[in-house]
């Protein structure tokens, strides 16, 4: 199944362009990337994926729709997937693209190869 390309846009919408943002294709989804960071992703699985501090990844593990990044099966501390129906709601939504964001743009830009 491919992304969400509706997700992917209100995404879009909602992260301020500039020079250190770019899209490419991760995970089976659409990630956006700051400073070569990603924040967000429009998940293949529908719902989200969101970058956040790891110090925070237990607390907001506690969050109803939130649930944990699995990888190759393992949990990603530091890596959340929120589910659809919460990623369905704009405010929602922004709440957690801004937190994506604001965690990339928290880390230094990776050098360009």
């Amino acid at each position: 199944m491919a992304y969400d390309e509706e997700l992917a846009d209100r995404i879009r919408f909602l992260i301020t362009p500039g020079p250190e943002l770019s899209e490419r294709k991760m995970f089976g989804g659409l990630a956006f990337l700051i400073g070569g960071n990603m924040a967000v992703a429009a998940s293949r699985r529908g719902g989200l994926l969101v970058r956040v501090d790891p110090k925070e990844n237990d607390r907001l593990l506690a969050i109803e729709f939130v649930q944990p990044m699995v990888m190759g099966g393992r949990e990603r501390v530091g890596w959340l997937y929120v589910t659809p129906d919460a990623a369905d709601d704009d405010t929602v939504l922004r709440e957690w693209v801004d937190r994506g964001v604001g965690y990339a743009r928290s880390l230094p830009p990776k050098k360009k190869k």
